[in-house]
């Protein structure tokens, strides 16, 4: 048996082989994280020796492994991906030395790797693959995003701090966000006309009363903000960067869609988890047969209880963050949705409220509770049935 540790870094990746009994049958060498090093890789690959069973092994860190992933994919060679917190603790096992290098580091996964038992990573969907990009992609414009709204909350309280309350604090409402692009300042919005409400009623499907119209112009007529001249320059500029900004994530969610649509997955069928939350959580956990049972997704997560036993004393404590924080958070988020339109998460939730617990501790019993679930559709190819969870 021959075993090839690799560590993985931004620009190049350190390999060593060694035996079973822990004898280098190839040091330590580096190769690009490009083509032409994959090729390397795979000349000094295919120069082992044929009769010996090769198992390859290296750490998730980050992104920066994918490429390689999908490369020995293609090439139909079987590797392994490793917790690197498992291997921390396996290195502080076999020394008290401060060292660490690149090259040591690929000995140690190699002598890790002839440690324990080789499980090899399923082979990783296409479509996974471009949702997790697309995911982390949406994300991040939803937090731009909701810098720009709060910069637009800002100009705001300066110059009609009364707008707010009035729409309800729902600035992202098509009435809200109309009025702002059309008029901006209180100054326009005292000139509103008759043809302006008619306008209004059109855009908020009649929503928009005459009584609120008139409250509309009063309180701009009356504000207790205060005015620059760039004021509506400055408005329409932060309005134009979020509107572009909401342009490119209704891109990002209309390619999510698609994607989404090649995959079969169950996790939609709980009713309050979207597409977008469905697909973070379906390009987090990559493939559901990782996982021998729900408690090993939860510990993914982060979402596992620490246990802490000595003697006769035993309590579980607060969450073992060491897993996904993308899952740990989409799962808490959805968590707080499901509430609302799931009457059996929310009597969960009752239950765990009356124990005692707070607000957040029972929502991540929710989200525990929650990934039981996932885990029994997605793994039996099953939809949700909100009876059988009561």
């Amino acid at each position: 048996m021959l075993y090839i540790g690799i560590d993985i870094s931004k620009y190049k990746h350190d390999c060593i082989v060694i035996d079973d009994a822990a004898v280098i049958i190839r040091n330590v060498f580096s190769f690009d994280n490009s083509r032409t090093g994959f090729d390397q890789f795979m000349e000094m690959y295919r120069s082992l020796d044929p009769k010996q069973i090769k198992r390859i092994g290296f750490e998730a860190t980050g992104h920066y492994q994918d490429n390689f992933k999908v490369y020995l994919e293609r090439s139909e060679i079987e590797f392994m991906e490793l917790n690197a917190l498992l291997v921390h603790k396996f290195k502080n096992s076999q020394t008290l030395r401060g060292v660490k290098t690149d090259k040591t580091d690929a000995r140690l996964i190699a002598s890790y790797l002839s440690s324990i038992e080789f499980k090899p990573y399923p082979k990783i969907s296409y479509h996974t693959l471009a949702l997790r990009s697309l995911c982390k992609r949406h994300f991040d414009l939803i937090t731009e995003r909701t810098k720009y709204l709060i910069r637009i909350t800002n100009f705001l309280d300066r110059t009609f701090p009364e707008f707010k309350k009035f729409m309800n604090d729902n600035l992202k409402s098509k009435t809200a966000m109309y009025i702002l692009r059309n008029y901006g300042t209180p100054d326009k919005i005292i000139n509103l006309n008759v043809q302006s409400y008619q306008n209004f009623k059109k855009e908020s499907h009649g929503r928009f009363t005459p009584a609120k119209f008139e409250k509309l112009k009063n309180l701009a007529k009356n504000t207790v903000g205060f005015s620059y001249e760039t004021d509506l320059f400055e408005i329409k500029s932060l309005l134009s960067l979020y509107d572009t900004i909401q342009e490119e994530i209704d891109s990002v969610e209309d390619k999510i869609y698609l994607h989404m649509s090649k995959i079969n997955t169950h996790i939609q069928s709980i009713e309050g988890i979207g597409m977008v939350s469905a697909a973070t959580i379906i390009a987090e956990i990559e493939d559901i047969t990782r996982f021998v049972n729900p408690n090993k997704l939860l510990a993914f997560a982060g979402l596992e209880p620490r246990l802490y036993q000595s003697g006769t004393q035993e309590f579980k404590g607060r969450m073992n963050k060491k897993g996904s924080v993308v899952l740990r958070r989409v799962l808490m988020n959805c968590a707080e949705s499901i509430l609302i339109r799931n009457p059996a998460f929310y009597s969960y939730y009752l239950k765990k409220k009356e124990e005692g617990k707070s607000h957040q501790v029972a929502i991540s019993h929710v989200a525990r509770k929650l990934v039981r679930i996932i885990f029994k559709l997605e793994t039996e190819h099953i939809d949700y049935n909100p009876n059988l969870y009561y």
